[in-house]
């Protein structure tokens, strides 16, 4: 008896024709799909028949298969997806096309860039969809090596637009929250009437009482149905162990079909499933080192007969992953030495293969094999291949002999997987360092990453005081990097969640004692955050010493951007950021890049620019996507601000709510970002003319007692309470309150908190000094914010208003009016216009502003059009495919009432195409 060699799918009309109508779709935008499924079950038989359809169609198809023996190399599954199109990579930008080919060992490896790899994909596929739509189908994916798959979805979550559909198939359980994108199909097993049909089809001559007995063991398993019809055929056993998994009852099975072989084909076929590529000549080449017999091409052959390898010419591949881990599984300890030990001998011309072979060989702790797996995760990070690295450490760790340096490995496994987002991999390793006994500055490195994908787990004093411990350790030893690391982590904590007076000035003295400079950036951001009312003059004073561009350094330009905005600088706060930001894009460093757009939206929001497409809604986007929680609550809230000054009260918002919910998870930040959900609720309901809600939003900021009072915010907010107290009847409790703002502010204030102090005492002052307090904040630090300077004239308008000043006061209320109308400010313009109306003063028509008319990411594209970037340039900027960004201008011209590029920058505000990243 033998099995049919038809090939049609049997019982999975329905599942085809759902994946088929999905794929159909991709003229309409791209799809993004997933099978799940136990082995075997037909994942990988429905995605070849939804290829061949696909090829039918006129798709362009691009397939790539995942293999445990590839899965250590960087990029591996990627280069095997695009080979078809590298011929199109000098298309790509210079940038790109390195990062790509370093990545494929084609460039120098410096060259690499994960973001930018990822990027150069993304353009390579969509140039491809231009000519004919791309089905991308990716089978095995948790068997890929990991930084294909992060920059595979990459792709899949900026291909909303585009004529390319990507099907994926995994293992249930292997999915990481990136391999999640898109909608994920469980495939299921056969029901009984497609079993029989199955067995009928592929293997007629099965008498009907052994058909049944496969039909109930197999569970509807197509691959098990085949697997159990073959090994009855050869008289081996067809009903294992019931209790057993499927999948433990189909590798048994071909384990049984191996051992028939003979021994050098039974060689050839164990150094197959250990080899870590496709090279027939190496695995017969180490098969000869075990056994001359077996390094002939013919001693593969009987493998390929009993359907356990599958050759093609000089390659080869294992004709089903079960086959792979069966046989590995079954192999004896010593055998399975032999073979790694000759393969590192075969493949020694490549060091980095060789030393993960005799590693594998390893019979225990060798430190020799550990310095040489820590040297190729160097090797790794530098090719960008981050994951890659983290695993050869994780690797080197357990064959390090010396319990402190597999400690300091297994840390750096762990800073890496900081890199990579992978918290709960972060939690884990941490965990295992955390039983074993640790050097100092190991403790030290250990403490820096608890709650690091948070800015710290807690903020109790005891835990900061813990930081500063180390930290003095570290000054002591000079190890000055690791202790402002560990400094700076301290002093974060303490500014999303104030321990009290007594912690602050503890990071103040441990600061100091650091040997450095006082105007470095690491030394004036840790300042700023730990104590930014008492060192405001000295954080100013060193921030003056740098250069607007930090001497093109982006790390130290945010760090300074960080300092200036602490100390409520906010003018060079921007100033900084925007330099830094300029630079991170330049490199790709998406996690620094979304924090710093995310502080520099509030940067704006405090120098009167409320435009989300320039920071808040591009950092919320970033955030999301590399895993920073609450750095994405953070351009949240500034977004439902900017919002709130443009729309109305909305107490309710969104993103308001998930705000608050990152700050219930995670308890440190909860102070500082519940201060901006009440600032943004309070703003709000002052534009709506709802004075005595917005006071009890505001008012909450102050009471110690409330989880969002926050001693720096409260400088912020004040006067805004001002305003509301004013109209809500609260002035007596407003003033107390301004007079405990004068006290933490101190003597010598920062321009932020002198605007706010100057305007909060005008706008509460007594008939008798209200004049000369409004004439002196007229004249004041407010002058350089065109925003606090129109709420000035708006108050000032109408505090003229009322003491019958009639003439006097239209004036400044259409100064007020003028700018909050031409900013897009819409409930203060209304404010403004209803008070002149109280004048007599009639016929203001709102400015019409096309822009509005923009989400925020056509808003951010169309001005880098204006400023003459080409889409390629634009897409490189915001890491999109240069094809969406067409989409996104296409969308935009109606919108605008234009017809062509060149009338954007008439379209625009003027102040749209100023700005420097």
């Amino acid at each position: 008896m033998t099995t049919s060699p038809d090939r049609d799918l049997v019982g999975r009309d329905e599942e085809l024709r759902s994946l088929v109508g999905r794929l159909d779709a991709v003229h309409e935008g791209g799809v993004v799909l997933g099978l799940v499924g136990e082995p075997g079950v037909g994942k990988s038989a429905l995605l070849t028949a939804l290829a061949e359809h696909a090829r039918a169609s006129g798709f362009r198809v691009l397939t790539a298969r995942g293999a445990p023996s590839e899965a250590h190399l960087p990029y591996a599954a990627l280069h095997q997806l695009l080979r078809p199109l590298l011929s199109r990579a000098d298309r790509l930008p210079e940038r790109q096309r390195e990062s790509l080919l370093a990545g494929f060992a084609m460039a120098d490896p410096g060259a690499v860039n994960p973001f930018f790899t990822a990027l150069a994909v993304l353009e390579l596929l969509v140039d491809a969809a231009a000519d004919a739509p791309v089905l991308v189908g990716l089978d095995d994916v948790h068997r890929m090596d990991p930084p294909s798959v992060d920059a595979l979805a990459f792709v899949a979550r900026r291909i909303g637009t585009e004529r390319i559909a990507l099907v994926r198939t995994a293992r249930p359980g292997s999915l990481s929250a990136d391999d999640e994108t898109g909608t994920w199909i469980e495939v299921r097993g056969l029901d009984e009437d497609a079993s029989r049909t199955l067995l009928a089809t592929r293997a007629p001559d099965l008498a009907p009482a052994i058909r049944d007995r496969i039909v109930r063991h197999a569970d509807g398993n197509p691959l098990a149905l085949l697997e159990l019809a073959v090994a009855l055929e050869h008289g081996r056993p067809a009903d294992p162990d019931d209790d057993l998994p499927m999948t433990a009852r189909l590798e048994r099975t071909f384990v049984a079909r191996a051992d028939e072989l003979d021994g050098a084909a039974r060689v050839v076929l164990d150094m197959a499933v250990l080899h870590d590529g496709d090279d027939l000549d190496e695995v017969l080449a180490a098969a000869a080192i075990v056994l001359p017999a077996a390094g002939h091409a013919t001693a593969a052959r009987p493998a390929s007969d009993l359907g356990l390898l599958t050759v093609h010419g000089g390659t080869y591949q294992v004709a089903h992953p079960l086959i792979g881990s069966a046989l590995r599984r079954a192999m004896p300890a010593d055998a399975r030495r032999s073979a790694h030990l000759a393969l590192a001998r075969v493949v020694a011309a490549d060091p980095d293969r060789a030393v993960l072979h005799r590693a594998a060989a390893a019979p225990g702790p060798d430190e020799t094999l550990a310095v040489e797996l820590e040297r190729t995760a160097g090797h790794a990070h530098r090719r960008g291949a981050v994951s890659t690295a983290l695993d050869r450490l994780q690797r080197a760790a357990a064959l390090s002999e010396d319990p402190g340096r597999r400690a300091a490995r297994l840390i750096g496994a762990a800073e890496l997987g900081y890199e990579l987002g992978r918290f709960a991999q972060v939690e884990q390793i941490t965990a295992q360092v955390a039983r074993s006994g640790l050097a100092v500055r190991e403790r030290s490195r250990l403490a820096r990453l608890e709650g690091v994908f948070h800015d710290g787990s807690r903020s109790e004093p005891a835990d900061i005081r813990h930081l500063v411990g180390l930290a003095r350790r570290a000054t002591t030893d000079d190890d000055v990097d690791l202790a402002l690391q560990l400094l700076f982590g301290a002093a974060r904590r303490v500014w999303w969640r104030d321990p009290g007076p007594a912690v602050r000035d503890d990071i103040l003295r441990a600061a100091h004692e650091v040997t450095l400079p006082a105007d470095d950036p690491r030394v004036l951001a840790v300042l700023g955050l730990s104590e930014s009312l008492t060192v405001a003059p000295a954080v100013v004073h060193g921030l003056e010493q740098w250069p607007a561009d930090a001497h093109g350094r982006p790390d130290l330009a945010a760090l300074l951007g960080v300092a200036a905005f602490c100390v409520g600088d906010f003018g060079r706060a921007d100033t900084f950021l925007s330099a830094a930001v300029g630079e991170l894009r330049e490199q790709g460093r998406l996690g620094l890049l979304a924090e710093t757009l995310a502080l520099r939206s509030w940067a704006e929001i405090n120098t009167g620019v409320f435009d989300v497409s320039r920071s808040a809604d591009e950092a919320r986007r970033l955030a999301e996507e590399t895993g920073q929680a609450v750095w994405a609550a953070t351009a949240g809230v500034a977004v439902a601000v900017v919002e709130a000054l443009g729309g109305g009260w909305d107490v309710h918002h969104p993103l308001l709510g998930e705000a608050e919910d990152t700050a219930s998870r995670t308890p440190n930040a909860s102070s500082s970002l519940l201060a901006g959900a009440q600032l943004a609720r309070g703003v709000a309901a002052l534009g709506a003319e709802r004075p005595e809600p917005a006071y009890g939003e505001l008012h909450r900021v102050f009471v110690h007692a409330d989880p969002s009072c926050h001693r720096v915010q409260q400088l912020w907010t004040i006067s805004y309470l001002a305003d509301a107290a004013v109209h809500a009847g609260r002035r007596e409790e407003a003033t107390a309150l301004l007079r405990s703002s004068e006290r933490l502010a101190g003597d010598s204030p920062a321009v932020g908190s002198s605007v706010a102090l100057e305007y909060s005492r005008a706008v509460l002052a007594d008939p008798t000094s209200a004049e000369d307090l409004f004439a002196t904040a007229l004249d004041g630090a407010g002058r350089a914010y065109p925003w606090h300077h129109a709420r000035l004239q708006l108050a000032h308008g109408s505090w003229l208003r009322r003491q019958r000043r009639t003439a006097e006061s239209r004036a400044p209320l259409r100064a007020a009016r003028a700018h909050f109308d031409a900013s897009g400010i819409h409930t203060w313009a209304r404010r403004a216009d209803r008070e002149l109306r109280a004048t007599g003063e009639r016929g203001w028509r709102p400015a019409t502003r096309p822009r509005e008319r923009l989400s925020p990411q056509e808003a951010q594209i169309a001005e880098l059009a204006a400023r003459g970037l080409s889409n390629r340039e634009i897409g490189q900027r915001l890491f999109l495919s240069h094809r969406t960004v067409g989409s996104h201008l296409y969308r935009v011209f109606p919108k605008l009432g234009i017809t062509g590029r060149g009338q954007l920058a008439a379209a625009l505000e003027p102040q749209a195409l100023s700005r420097r990243d």
